[in-house]
């Protein structure tokens, strides 16, 4: 099997392109494209042609290496605004799970093309790695007013299963497992996984690490709301300025 399929989907992450948009570019089905990546189909010569040529890419290279996210920079489509586009930073498509698409997450997470048609964010962060973004839903993860509302988003890169036991206890994770997505802080003890909320009135959620069927560590948190510093911030110049005057009054003194 070549290393078409794995290029052209890595080609795809750094140029910020859709499997629809790509395989519009070539004049293909996105089924097609979607069966190339996933190595279940082999492209005709023409399609290898036409995309090797597009990407001045060589047809062996495309083939029979594994191409990295640096030489692909050096690839360019328009010689007139390579410069540019070298010059713009790198964005990753992250696939984000929203309170609408959960449901067909939970049955259709395994399938390329599904995850592949989620709507997505784009960060400046490594095309390369595995992210997934989460809507927040509800109020287990606050506590006394902090902590995190419904409508922030999480993103988590995720956890490969044999890493999972090297966790540390209290990593804030979202986690998919008996059929519905967990927002926790993760805490390991041998083959079992406890995630517990910071909401004091949610009990432990307990199984083993085995039942994990994606586990996602936070890295990044995005939050609607502003935080108040307000109040905070006047009562402590208040007491700065109580503090003051007890000082000038014993000075007076």
């Amino acid at each position: 099997m070549s290393y078409f399929g794995k290029n052209i989907k890595k080609i795809r992450s750094v140029k910020g392109l859709s499997q629809q948009a790509f395989a519009e570019l070539f004049d293909l089905k996105r089924g097609t494209l979607g069966a190339y990546e996933e190595g279940r189909s082999e492209p005709k010569i023409e399609t290898i042609i036409k995309i090797a040529k597009y990407f001045s890419i060589k047809i062996d290279h495309l083939l029979t290496e594994d191409i990295t996210v640096n030489e692909l920079l050096k690839f360019k489509t328009d010689l007139s605004n390579y410069a540019k586009k070298a010059n713009a930073p790198i964005l990753a498509q992250i696939p984000c799970i929203t309170e609408s698409n959960q449901q067909d997450y939970l049955l259709q997470y395994r399938e390329d093309s599904f995850v592949e048609e989620l709507p997505a964010i784009q960060l400046p962060l490594n095309p390369t790695k595995n992210f997934r973004a989460y809507t927040v839903t509800g109020l287990e993860m606050t506590n006394k007013d902090k902590g995190f509302y419904p409508k922030d988003i999480v993103v988590g890169e995720k956890v490969p299963p044999n890493v999972i036991k090297k966790l540390n206890n209290g990593t804030l994770v979202f986690a998919l497992v008996e059929d519905k997505i967990i927002f926790r802080r993760f805490y390991g003890s041998g083959n079992n996984v406890t995630l517990r909320a910071d909401h004091k009135n949610i009990e432990d959620t307990s199984f083993k690490s085995a039942d994990i069927k994606e586990l996602w560590r936070v890295r990044y948190v995005f939050c609607r709301r502003i935080p108040e510093f307000g109040t905070d911030y006047d009562n402590k110049l208040q007491f700065i300025e109580q503090e003051l005057l007890k000082i000038k009054e014993k000075l007076d003194h």
